[in-house]
């Protein structure tokens, strides 16, 4: 499977797996639901287990075609200062998180989803850390470790968080980790150069 390319400023998709992953989490729903209108059929052969049946299969019909356009429906985007996340058919949910407020980013990944190789990405922010939910999940993710990355890097380059003790916010460094790294190698340089 090929790690999807992240880049600042373009938007993207979960990977085509997470469809899969989606149709087999319900067709484990459905053999669940296909038993037990099978025995409502076996216990009730008359026209009241047609009754309970025939608007469950209904359901269970219209779901299988909602899955498609949820999935098709779910766009992310990471720009210099935040990221973003579009989702719904008709209720749809925006969800901005700045890289400021980010103070984690956790990997998850159970069986079903290593199989297909995918992961998802749930971000904490400072004032939503006490919940037992993450602030904003990335769902249907490859390469999860360089998303992780790219997010912490933007999160670490962003201004310091000015101490409890009064202490002033620092200058707001640049929103570029390479830039911010050659600069402390020059620093690290110049105190060499000086020592000797």
């Amino acid at each position: 499977m090929t790690t999807q390319p992240y880049r600042i400023g373009e938007t993207f998709n979960p990977d085509p797996a997470l469809k899969r992953y989606y149709y087999l989490t319900y067709a484990i729903a459905l053999i669940l639901l296909g038993g037990f209108c099978i025995s409502i059929l076996a216990v009730t052969p008359d026209i009241t287990g047609l009754i309970i049946t025939i608007p469950i299969a209904a359901v269970l019909l219209f779901i299988l075609y909602w899955l498609g356009l949820y999935y098709k429906s779910i766009i992310y985007e990471l720009t210099p200062t935040e990221i973003s996340w579009r989702r719904g058919v008709w209720f749809r949910q925006n969800a901005i998180v700045p890289y400021s407020r980010i103070t984690n980013v956790d990997i998850h990944q159970g069986p079903v989803m290593r199989f297909f190789g995918i992961s998802s990405l749930h971000l904490q922010t400072a004032g939503y850390s006490a919940q037992p939910m993450a602030e904003l999940s990335l769902n249907g993710i490859t390469g999860a470790e360089e998303l992780r990355e790219l997010i912490m890097g933007y999160v670490r380059s962003g201004p310091a968080i000015a101490t409890e003790s009064g202490g002033e916010t620092a200058v707001p460094r640049s929103t570029d980790p390479v830039l911010d790294e050659l600069r402390r190698i020059r620093s690290v340089l110049e105190e060499i150069e000086k020592k000797s």
